[in-house]
């Protein structure tokens, strides 16, 4: 007999619902219901899963959600496989190193600078600080092999962080590790400004971009907590390299 999963605090870690959710997204990205024009009861995704009846609720009502599927009364839970099949959603969490290994490269990231510094006013109100308040800055162009694809600026309080697992940490890093394993965050929304730009001429120069006219997208986003708390500011710069998609859920 499988033994089910505890479905945990809702503020405690990564939720047993957020995994299941996870875990039935690649499934689908993978076939395994090809062929299916609808997924299987809750009851049978719950035995198949090994977790909870209201465990596969809470994955599919995430899922639902996501744009993912649709649950229509009196018919089932239907699959849309074209979002299944999205990958770089902007309205997801993006981790680059991940988008550029799916693209068949490999990266790694170099110019890396990283301060200490005393957070203005509008960063200040971004990050819920108080203005000179510590900062950690880090800053860093990302290579997919040898081709330069896109720069960041991440921004988050220094007081987050235990200095000496800090000190320990590869600053190469993503961001999100960081914030993991140095200051035990994890981020679950942002708010996302998107913006056409040209970067200006220290960003082009790093992206090797000082002559032609390509635009760059650049996302100016705040990570927010599960408890609704702002611990990352991020400014990243993505050349064509890129290519982005959207789920717009109409209500």
């Amino acid at each position: 007999m499988k033994k089910h999963m505890d479905p945990g605090t809702p503020l405690g870690g990564k939720r047993i619902s957020a995994q299941v959710a996870a875990r039935l997204i690649e499934a689908l990205r993978q076939g395994r219901y090809t062929g299916h024009d609808r997924l299987p009861s809750e009851v049978e995704l719950a035995a198949d899963l090994g977790v909870s009846r209201t465990v596969v609720r809470d994955a599919l009502s995430e899922l639902e959600r996501e744009g993912f599927i649709e649950r229509v009364r009196g018919i089932g839970t239907v699959v849309n496989r074209d979002v299944a099949a999205l990958e770089n959603r902007v309205d997801h969490k993006l981790e680059f190193y991940s988008m550029i290994r799916a693209k068949g490269c490999e990266p790694h990231s170099d110019h890396l600078e990283v301060t200490k510094e005393a957070a203005d006013q509008k960063l200040a109100a971004s990050l819920c600080l108080q203005p000179g308040d510590t900062v950690l800055h880090i800053r860093r162009r990302v290579l997919a092999d040898e081709i330069p694809v896109l720069y960041s600026s991440d921004v988050m309080p220094l007081a987050l962080f235990d200095q000496e697992k800090l000190a320990k940490m590869d600053l190469s890093c993503p961001v999100f590790d960081l914030l993991e394993h140095a200051a035990g965050q994890q981020t679950v929304a942002t708010v996302a400004h998107i913006h056409a730009v040209n970067g200006g001429g220290q960003v082009r120069q790093m992206l090797g971009l000082n002559g032609g006219d390509q635009a760059l997208l650049m996302l100016d986003e705040v990570f927010y907590t599960r408890l609704c708390c702002p611990i990352l500011h991020c400014h990243t710069y993505y050349t064509d390299f890129f290519d982005f998609s959207i789920v717009r859920k109409l209500m």
